[in-house]
């Protein structure tokens, strides 16, 4: 018997990026067309680019799983559908490289480039937002080593963004 899937495609969002800046709009606009595409996202919400998309998503109708580092639950008005208090500190950063089909990465400081490089050996693929500056500027022209473990599709409009997801199959 074939029992069809229901279990939707889910892209994490890694990154940081400030209010204001051409990567922080360009966040929002990713979690909103990620809702309208059926896709979950995954965020901790822990930075204002992450925490963005994933009130865009919230606001589009969007599935938004958010994994916090802390032991409780966070305030009411977080911006997520399900909520993971994993009470693991920064090792909740396994748990983010994980939970993805794919990771979007934008910006980014210290804790990204853990994130990224546990999702490469976990063999996730990487769509880091370029043209705006910032860690992921850099990661399709410096991989986290040698391997080759999985594709870096690089992305600077959400409609680019949307191509990369189609060429990942994970969406129609």
């Amino acid at each position: 018997m074939n029992i069809p899937s229901s279990r939707r495609p889910q892209v994490c969002v890694l990154g940081s990026a400030e209010p204001g800046s051409q990567a922080y709009e360009l966040a929002g606009l990713a979690g909103d067309l990620l809702a309208r595409l059926g896709v979950t996202l995954v965020s901790g919400c822990g930075s204002p680019a992450t925490r963005v998309a994933a009130e865009r998503a919230v606001a589009a109708g969007g599935l938004v799983l958010s994994i916090v580092p802390a032991g409780e639950m966070p305030p009411p008005d977080w911006p997520a559908t399900v909520v993971v208090p994993c009470g693991m500190g920064d090792a909740r950063n396994l748990l983010m490289a994980l939970s993805g089909d794919a990771c979007l990465v934008i910006g980014g400081r210290a804790g990204t480039i853990s994130e990224v490089c546990l999702a490469w050996l976990h063999k996730r693929p990487l769509l880091p937002l370029v043209g705006c500056g910032g860690w992921s500027e850099s990661l399709p022209d410096h991989p986290p080593d040698e391997r080759q473990n999985s594709p870096i599709l690089p992305w600077s409009s959400v409609e680019e963004l949307e191509g990369q997801l189609r060429q990942l199959g994970l969406i129609r």
